[in-house]
Protein backbone atom coordinates (compact mmCIF):
# COMPACT_ATOMS: atom_id res chain seq x y z
CA UNK A 1 0.00 0.00 0.00
CA UNK A 2 1.40 3.13 -0.94
CA UNK A 3 1.08 6.44 1.67
CA UNK A 4 0.87 9.64 -0.41
CA UNK A 5 2.66 12.06 1.38
CA UNK A 6 3.35 9.17 4.28
CA UNK A 7 -0.73 10.07 5.52
CA UNK A 8 -1.61 8.38 8.41
CA UNK A 9 2.20 6.66 8.67
CA UNK A 10 4.20 6.37 11.83
CA UNK A 11 7.40 6.91 11.49
CA UNK A 12 8.98 6.79 14.68
CA UNK A 13 8.29 7.80 18.28
CA UNK A 14 8.75 10.84 20.25
CA UNK A 15 8.31 12.01 23.94
CA UNK A 16 8.09 15.74 22.56
CA UNK A 17 4.52 16.34 21.74
CA UNK A 18 1.32 15.10 21.23
CA UNK A 19 -0.91 15.94 17.73
CA UNK A 20 -4.48 15.48 17.64
CA UNK A 21 -4.17 12.48 19.75
CA UNK A 22 -7.88 11.46 21.29
CA UNK A 23 -7.86 12.17 24.68
CA UNK A 24 -4.26 14.51 24.65
CA UNK A 25 -5.08 17.38 21.70
CA UNK A 26 -1.26 19.15 21.69
CA UNK A 27 1.30 19.11 24.25
CA UNK A 28 4.13 19.24 24.74
CA UNK A 29 5.94 17.25 26.75
CA UNK A 30 2.63 16.25 28.55
CA UNK A 31 1.93 19.87 29.26
CA UNK A 32 -1.52 21.56 27.25
CA UNK A 33 -0.37 24.05 24.87
CA UNK A 34 -3.23 26.50 25.63
CA UNK A 35 -2.07 26.31 29.63
CA UNK A 36 1.72 26.84 28.01
CA UNK A 37 0.22 30.12 25.71
CA UNK A 38 -1.53 31.00 28.63
CA UNK A 39 0.58 31.21 31.59
CA UNK A 40 3.86 30.43 30.38
CA UNK A 41 6.27 32.41 28.32
CA UNK A 42 8.87 31.57 25.01
CA UNK A 43 11.53 31.30 27.05
CA UNK A 44 9.78 28.86 29.52
CA UNK A 45 8.92 26.42 26.60
CA UNK A 46 12.00 26.64 24.89
CA UNK A 47 13.71 25.85 27.85
CA UNK A 48 10.91 22.71 28.46
CA UNK A 49 11.66 21.80 25.00
CA UNK A 50 15.21 21.88 24.59
CA UNK A 51 15.91 20.31 28.25
CA UNK A 52 13.14 18.16 28.86
CA UNK A 53 11.47 20.20 31.77
CA UNK A 54 10.07 23.07 32.94
CA UNK A 55 12.33 25.42 34.28
CA UNK A 56 11.89 27.08 38.00
CA UNK A 57 12.15 30.69 38.92
CA UNK A 58 16.00 30.33 39.52
CA UNK A 59 16.34 28.11 36.01
CA UNK A 60 14.36 30.79 34.03
CA UNK A 61 16.12 33.63 35.19
CA UNK A 62 19.60 32.39 34.24
CA UNK A 63 18.51 30.94 30.50
CA UNK A 64 17.12 34.65 30.39
CA UNK A 65 19.81 36.13 30.71
CA UNK A 66 21.95 33.29 28.59
CA UNK A 67 20.06 34.29 25.70
CA UNK A 68 20.41 37.99 26.37
CA UNK A 69 24.33 37.02 26.78
CA UNK A 70 24.82 35.27 23.19
CA UNK A 71 22.35 37.26 21.18
CA UNK A 72 24.66 39.67 19.61
CA UNK A 73 25.54 40.20 15.72
CA UNK A 74 29.36 39.19 14.89
CA UNK A 75 31.37 41.46 12.83
CA UNK A 76 31.01 38.31 9.88
CA UNK A 77 27.33 38.19 10.40
CA UNK A 78 26.99 42.20 9.95
CA UNK A 79 29.07 41.97 7.21
CA UNK A 80 27.09 39.10 5.48
CA UNK A 81 23.93 40.69 6.35
CA UNK A 82 25.13 44.35 4.58
CA UNK A 83 25.71 42.03 1.59
CA UNK A 84 22.87 40.49 1.03
CA UNK A 85 20.50 42.28 -1.61
CA UNK A 86 17.03 43.68 -0.41
CA UNK A 87 15.13 41.74 -2.67
CA UNK A 88 16.79 38.54 -1.01
CA UNK A 89 13.70 36.59 0.40
CA UNK A 90 14.05 36.32 4.45
CA UNK A 91 14.49 32.61 5.14
CA UNK A 92 17.34 32.68 2.40
CA UNK A 93 18.74 35.06 4.90
CA UNK A 94 18.58 33.34 7.85
CA UNK A 95 20.23 30.34 5.69
CA UNK A 96 22.90 32.47 4.54
CA UNK A 97 23.57 33.38 8.22
CA UNK A 98 23.24 29.44 10.21
CA UNK A 99 25.49 28.76 7.28
CA UNK A 100 28.40 31.38 8.26
CA UNK A 101 27.60 30.79 11.89
CA UNK A 102 28.11 26.84 11.18
CA UNK A 103 32.00 27.93 10.08
CA UNK A 104 32.85 30.05 12.87
CA UNK A 105 31.40 28.33 15.52
CA UNK A 106 31.11 25.34 14.39
CA UNK A 107 29.88 21.99 16.93
CA UNK A 108 32.69 20.60 17.19
CA UNK A 109 34.56 23.94 19.28
CA UNK A 110 34.66 23.74 22.57
CA UNK A 111 32.62 21.38 22.89
CA UNK A 112 29.46 22.68 21.87
CA UNK A 113 26.11 20.69 22.14
CA UNK A 114 23.50 20.95 19.98
CA UNK A 115 20.92 22.67 23.35
CA UNK A 116 24.18 25.25 23.15
CA UNK A 117 23.00 25.89 19.27
CA UNK A 118 19.69 25.75 19.81
CA UNK A 119 19.84 28.61 22.60
CA UNK A 120 22.21 30.86 20.12
CA UNK A 121 19.44 30.24 17.16
CA UNK A 122 17.01 31.57 19.20
CA UNK A 123 18.89 34.61 20.56
CA UNK A 124 20.69 35.79 17.35
CA UNK A 125 18.06 34.88 14.52
CA UNK A 126 15.89 38.21 15.79
CA UNK A 127 18.86 40.25 15.33
CA UNK A 128 19.46 38.65 11.77
CA UNK A 129 16.00 39.50 10.59
CA UNK A 130 16.43 42.60 11.95
CA UNK A 131 19.92 43.90 11.29
CA UNK A 132 19.19 42.94 7.53
CA UNK A 133 15.64 44.37 7.06
CA UNK A 134 17.14 48.17 8.92
CA UNK A 135 19.90 48.04 6.97
CA UNK A 136 18.50 47.89 3.61
CA UNK A 137 15.26 49.81 4.14
CA UNK A 138 16.67 52.50 6.72
CA UNK A 139 20.35 52.89 6.25
CA UNK A 140 20.28 51.77 10.04
CA UNK A 141 22.88 49.69 11.72
CA UNK A 142 20.97 48.13 14.74
CA UNK A 143 23.24 47.35 18.09
CA UNK A 144 21.65 44.25 19.84
CA UNK A 145 22.87 46.22 22.87
CA UNK A 146 20.49 49.17 22.57
CA UNK A 147 17.21 46.84 22.37
CA UNK A 148 16.84 46.36 26.10
CA UNK A 149 13.56 44.35 26.18
CA UNK A 150 14.33 41.11 28.29
CA UNK A 151 11.66 38.67 25.92
CA UNK A 152 12.57 37.10 22.73
CA UNK A 153 8.94 38.49 21.61
CA UNK A 154 9.72 41.74 22.67
CA UNK A 155 13.33 42.02 20.84
CA UNK A 156 11.30 40.50 17.60
CA UNK A 157 9.20 43.73 17.78
CA UNK A 158 11.85 46.15 18.65
CA UNK A 159 14.06 44.92 15.94
CA UNK A 160 12.37 45.74 13.48
CA UNK A 161 9.60 48.78 14.43
CA UNK A 162 12.71 50.55 16.23
CA UNK A 163 10.66 51.33 19.81
CA UNK A 164 10.08 49.90 22.20
CA UNK A 165 6.34 47.44 22.55
CA UNK A 166 3.38 47.87 24.66
CA UNK A 167 2.73 44.69 26.89
CA UNK A 168 -0.37 43.84 25.43
CA UNK A 169 1.95 43.14 22.10
CA UNK A 170 4.37 41.30 23.53
CA UNK A 171 2.38 39.00 25.11
CA UNK A 172 0.46 38.44 21.94
CA UNK A 173 3.38 37.77 20.07
CA UNK A 174 4.85 35.28 22.80
CA UNK A 175 1.96 33.23 22.62
CA UNK A 176 2.17 32.84 19.15
CA UNK A 177 5.81 32.02 19.50
CA UNK A 178 4.79 29.38 21.64
CA UNK A 179 1.67 28.07 19.56
CA UNK A 180 4.09 27.80 16.61
CA UNK A 181 6.90 26.04 18.52
CA UNK A 182 6.51 22.57 18.49
CA UNK A 183 4.07 20.29 15.82
CA UNK A 184 5.88 16.66 16.04
CA UNK A 185 6.49 15.09 12.64
CA UNK A 186 5.82 17.84 10.67
CA UNK A 187 7.44 18.08 7.27
CA UNK A 188 10.62 20.73 8.32
CA UNK A 189 10.81 18.80 11.65
CA UNK A 190 11.13 15.71 10.11
CA UNK A 191 13.38 16.59 7.17
CA UNK A 192 15.16 17.68 10.75
CA UNK A 193 15.46 14.25 11.64
CA UNK A 194 16.19 12.60 8.40
CA UNK A 195 19.21 14.93 8.20
CA UNK A 196 19.97 13.92 11.99
CA UNK A 197 20.01 10.60 10.97
CA UNK A 198 23.24 10.33 8.63
CA UNK A 199 25.21 12.32 11.72
CA UNK A 200 25.28 15.63 10.01
CA UNK A 201 25.59 18.41 12.02
CA UNK A 202 22.88 20.74 13.98
CA UNK A 203 23.66 23.48 11.96
CA UNK A 204 22.70 21.29 8.51
CA UNK A 205 19.37 19.63 10.28
CA UNK A 206 17.97 23.09 11.01
CA UNK A 207 19.35 24.60 7.38
CA UNK A 208 17.28 21.94 6.39
CA UNK A 209 14.43 22.56 8.01
CA UNK A 210 14.76 26.14 7.00
CA UNK A 211 14.38 25.10 3.71
CA UNK A 212 11.04 23.11 4.26
CA UNK A 213 9.54 25.55 5.80
CA UNK A 214 10.17 28.12 3.17
CA UNK A 215 7.55 26.32 1.53
CA UNK A 216 3.77 28.10 0.62
CA UNK A 217 2.28 24.37 1.74
CA UNK A 218 4.22 24.29 5.51
CA UNK A 219 5.25 27.68 6.31
CA UNK A 220 3.89 30.88 3.86
CA UNK A 221 0.22 30.20 5.30
CA UNK A 222 0.25 33.30 7.22
CA UNK A 223 1.65 36.06 5.24
CA UNK A 224 -1.14 34.56 2.22
CA UNK A 225 -3.66 34.82 4.59
CA UNK A 226 -3.06 38.20 5.74
CA UNK A 227 -2.95 39.47 1.96
CA UNK A 228 -5.79 37.97 1.81
CA UNK A 229 -7.83 39.59 4.31
CA UNK A 230 -5.78 42.75 4.08
CA UNK A 231 -7.90 43.04 -0.06
CA UNK A 232 -11.23 43.62 1.33
CA UNK A 233 -12.43 47.20 2.25
CA UNK A 234 -15.46 45.44 4.50
CA UNK A 235 -16.61 42.29 5.69
CA UNK A 236 -19.33 42.30 3.41
CA UNK A 237 -16.99 42.05 0.59
CA UNK A 238 -15.19 39.86 1.82
CA UNK A 239 -17.96 37.45 2.32
CA UNK A 240 -19.10 38.00 -1.12
CA UNK A 241 -15.65 37.47 -2.25
CA UNK A 242 -15.10 33.89 -0.14
CA UNK A 243 -18.63 32.89 -1.93
CA UNK A 244 -17.49 33.26 -4.94
CA UNK A 245 -14.30 31.48 -4.36
CA UNK A 246 -15.87 28.80 -2.63
CA UNK A 247 -18.44 27.90 -5.36
CA UNK A 248 -14.89 28.16 -8.14
CA UNK A 249 -13.76 26.14 -5.34
CA UNK A 250 -10.12 27.84 -4.81
CA UNK A 251 -7.89 27.35 -2.15
CA UNK A 252 -8.54 29.91 0.52
CA UNK A 253 -5.41 29.92 2.75
CA UNK A 254 -5.68 29.79 6.35
CA UNK A 255 -7.78 27.16 6.83
CA UNK A 256 -8.14 23.68 7.13
CA UNK A 257 -5.24 21.07 8.70
CA UNK A 258 -3.96 18.01 7.60
CA UNK A 259 -4.02 16.38 11.02
CA UNK A 260 -6.84 18.52 12.50
CA UNK A 261 -10.39 17.61 10.85
CA UNK A 262 -12.51 19.90 13.52
CA UNK A 263 -10.77 22.60 14.03
CA UNK A 264 -7.02 23.58 15.50
CA UNK A 265 -6.99 23.63 18.61
CA UNK A 266 -4.38 26.75 19.05
CA UNK A 267 -6.86 29.25 16.61
CA UNK A 268 -8.81 29.69 19.35
CA UNK A 269 -6.20 31.25 22.11
CA UNK A 270 -4.76 33.60 19.09
CA UNK A 271 -7.82 34.42 18.03
CA UNK A 272 -8.62 36.05 20.96
CA UNK A 273 -5.04 37.74 20.98
CA UNK A 274 -5.66 39.03 17.57
CA UNK A 275 -8.97 40.61 19.49
CA UNK A 276 -7.07 42.26 21.99
CA UNK A 277 -4.69 44.21 19.87
CA UNK A 278 -7.55 44.84 17.61
CA UNK A 279 -9.52 46.72 20.44
CA UNK A 280 -6.25 49.05 20.56
CA UNK A 281 -5.69 49.52 16.86
CA UNK A 282 -6.82 53.08 15.30
CA UNK A 283 -8.02 50.54 12.12
CA UNK A 284 -9.63 47.42 13.65
CA UNK A 285 -11.24 46.68 10.70
CA UNK A 286 -9.09 43.98 9.68
CA UNK A 287 -10.30 41.50 12.45
CA UNK A 288 -13.78 42.02 11.52
CA UNK A 289 -12.82 41.06 7.75
CA UNK A 290 -10.71 37.51 8.98
CA UNK A 291 -13.59 36.74 11.56
CA UNK A 292 -16.36 37.30 8.51
CA UNK A 293 -14.34 34.96 6.23
CA UNK A 294 -13.95 32.60 9.32
CA UNK A 295 -17.68 32.34 9.69
CA UNK A 296 -18.20 32.09 5.99
CA UNK A 297 -16.04 29.29 5.99
CA UNK A 298 -17.16 27.45 8.58
CA UNK A 299 -21.20 28.13 7.82
CA UNK A 300 -20.67 26.78 3.94
CA UNK A 301 -17.48 24.78 3.47
CA UNK A 302 -17.25 23.46 7.60
CA UNK A 303 -14.01 23.96 7.96
CA UNK A 304 -11.83 25.75 10.58
CA UNK A 305 -9.43 28.56 10.67
CA UNK A 306 -5.27 26.72 11.51
CA UNK A 307 -2.89 28.76 13.59
CA UNK A 308 -1.46 30.73 11.13
CA UNK A 309 -5.04 32.48 9.78
CA UNK A 310 -5.00 34.63 12.87
CA UNK A 311 -1.67 34.73 14.10
CA UNK A 312 -1.23 36.54 10.79
CA UNK A 313 -3.59 39.43 11.75
CA UNK A 314 -2.23 39.68 15.21
CA UNK A 315 1.60 40.11 13.40
CA UNK A 316 -0.53 42.85 11.26
CA UNK A 317 -1.54 44.39 14.65
CA UNK A 318 2.06 44.15 16.15
CA UNK A 319 3.36 46.26 13.40
CA UNK A 320 5.60 43.22 12.12
CA UNK A 321 6.39 43.91 7.89
CA UNK A 322 4.34 40.84 6.29
CA UNK A 323 7.63 39.64 4.78
CA UNK A 324 8.71 38.00 8.00
CA UNK A 325 5.81 36.52 8.81
CA UNK A 326 7.31 33.10 7.78
CA UNK A 327 10.68 33.69 9.33
CA UNK A 328 9.38 34.50 12.84
CA UNK A 329 7.88 30.83 12.37
CA UNK A 330 11.31 29.74 12.22
CA UNK A 331 12.25 31.41 15.51
CA UNK A 332 9.63 30.03 17.06
CA UNK A 333 9.95 26.60 16.04
CA UNK A 334 13.57 25.83 16.71
CA UNK A 335 12.84 24.78 19.95
CA UNK A 336 11.10 22.57 18.38
CA UNK A 337 13.67 21.49 16.05
CA UNK A 338 16.35 21.08 18.31
CA UNK A 339 14.75 19.00 20.48
CA UNK A 340 14.11 16.79 17.59
CA UNK A 341 17.57 16.51 16.87
CA UNK A 342 18.48 15.66 20.42
CA UNK A 343 16.03 13.04 20.64
CA UNK A 344 17.29 11.74 17.13
CA UNK A 345 20.82 11.35 18.50
CA UNK A 346 19.60 9.77 21.40
CA UNK A 347 17.82 6.49 19.42
CA UNK A 348 19.38 7.09 15.81
CA UNK A 349 18.20 4.87 13.06
CA UNK A 350 19.20 6.01 9.19
CA UNK A 351 15.86 7.55 8.14
CA UNK A 352 15.86 5.32 4.44
CA UNK A 353 12.18 4.60 3.15
CA UNK A 354 11.58 2.69 0.24
CA UNK A 355 9.42 3.74 -2.90
CA UNK A 356 7.11 2.11 -5.24
CA UNK A 357 8.87 2.11 -8.98
CA UNK A 358 6.63 3.24 -11.74
CA UNK A 359 9.70 3.26 -14.64
CA UNK A 360 9.43 1.16 -17.78
CA UNK A 361 10.39 -2.04 -17.73
CA UNK A 362 14.54 -3.47 -17.62
CA UNK A 363 15.53 -2.63 -21.67
CA UNK A 364 18.28 -3.13 -23.40
CA UNK A 365 20.83 -0.11 -23.74
CA UNK A 366 21.29 1.75 -27.13
CA UNK A 367 24.54 2.67 -28.08
CA UNK A 368 24.78 6.32 -29.05
CA UNK A 369 24.44 6.30 -33.00
CA UNK A 370 21.73 4.05 -33.09
CA UNK A 371 19.60 6.56 -30.80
Amino acid sequence: MINSGLDNVIAGETGISSVGKEGLGLTYRGYSVKDLALHSSFEEVAYLLIYGKLPNTSELSSYKDKLTRIGTLSPELKNLLETLPRNSHPMDVISCAISLMSVFESESQDGRKTATIGDQLISVLPYVLGYWYRYHTKGEKIDSSSIKNPTIAGRLSQVFSGYSPDQETITAIDSTLILYAEHEFNASTFVARAVTSTLSDTYSAVNAAVGALKGNLHGGANEAAIQFISGFDSPNQAEKSVMQLIKSKRLIMGFGHRVYKNGDPRSPVVKKLAAVLATKSKDPKLYDIAERIEHVMQNEKGIYPNLDFYSAVVYHFSGIPVEMFTPIFVIARTPGWIAHVIEQKKNNRLIRPIAHYNGPSERPFVKIHHR
